[in-house]
């Protein structure tokens, strides 16, 4: 047997024989891998395979007439290894419930489980690292969790609001990558457009909410189901570590008008936070503002229209962002 590691996209042999050894073990490709390993028996036939997207390892199976053999480990050894020589040493893997056994062989340990879905990570103790550094707060506490791609006068309206309702609100900026700015970029237009609302205490999510990347669902057929299943996934992370340890009471959200997936997302948060003692409110959002819009007009080299939907202090991160060029009278 051998195992060879490639950059995507591959062959289009090499990517038909993948997709079918996918979908022999009912799984199905998530299309953002950027490293895939595929391991052939002596007649190089394909017997496996794994992907790595990001941090999370994902798409790993081995034919059914080779398991038993050590294929499973193999791949993930070459994943993780190909991930340390790019300096991802903090990797996920979301898979199955019944695969915890075997995961946990391998160096990854549990961070959340649900009916569907297994979230595990390559740190013992990383999710209590992350909430060890968060302050807590006292009184009734709320939580905020927001992409801000770019950080709106919308997204100050909802948090602002947000504040006023508790006497202390933590904002999670999400970490994860794929977006127009980059995290830090995005969690420094919070900070800075927040500073002056009054109790209003921003964190980064640490890929631990509101992340897709983190949470794929590549082992769930239907694509409408996966989305369900990554929405219970990180809602129960939340509900379950996350609020109880932090003594949050209320989750705000604003209204989402535009994407069927966010929209979808909220409802979901409506129908479970209760049960875990946890108020959901959904914010109306100020009306012709969306990061969307001002994206567009910022791709066009529009930056001059945007200065009345964002925070003078977002208006000025973006001209300074490589390619934004001088702002438009």
């Amino acid at each position: 047997m051998g195992i060879a590691v490639y950059s995507t996209p591959l062959t289009k042999r090499q990517q038909q024989e993948y997709l079918r050894l996918l979908d022999s073990c009912d799984l199905r490709d998530e299309g953002d891998a950027d490293i895939i390993a595929l391991a052939t028996d002596d007649d190089g036939s394909l017997v496996g395979c794994g992907a790595l997207a990001g941090n999370t390892v994902k798409q790993l199976a081995v034919s059914q007439d080779a398991e038993g053999q050590g294929i499973m480990a193999s791949i993930l050894s070459s994943l993780i290894s190909e991930a340390y020589a790019m300096g991802r040493h903090r990797l996920f893997l979301c898979t199955k419930p019944d695969n915890s056994r075997m995961f946990s062989s391998m160096g990854f340990y549990p961070v959340i489980e649900t009916g569907d879905a297994l979230l595990m990570e390559n740190r013992r103790d990383g999710f209590e690292s992350f909430i060890d550094s968060i302050p807590r707060y006292t009184g009734v506490c709320g939580a905020v969790v927001c992409n801000c791609d770019p950080f709106t006068l919308g997204h100050r309206h909802l948090i602002r609001y947000a504040a006023s309702r508790c006497d202390n609100l933590y904002v999670f900026a999400v970490s994860e990558r794929g977006s127009m700015f980059e995290p830090a970029v995005r969690l420094e237009m919070i900070r800075r457009g927040t500073a002056d609302i009054p109790f209003c205490h921003v964190f980064e999510s640490d890929l631990y909410l509101v992340s897709r990347a983190t949470f794929p669902a590549y082992f769930i057929r239907d694509e409408e189901r996966a989305d369900l299943v990554r929405s219970d996934l990180d809602i129960e992370l939340f509900a379950k570590r996350i609020a109880p340890a932090l003594n949050i009471t209320i989750r705000f959200a604003g209204e989402e008008p535009f994407s069927a997936v966010t929209r979808a997302y909220n409802e979901r948060m409506k129908e479970l936070l209760p049960s875990y003692g946890i108020t959901f409110e959904e914010i109306p959002r100020l009306q012709g503002i969306s990061a969307g819009k001002v994206r567009d007009l910022i791709a066009e080299g529009e930056i001059g229209k945007i200065r009345e939907m964002v925070p003078e202090s977002t208006y000025e991160i973006i001209q300074r962002q490589p390619g934004s060029g001088p702002a438009c009278p």
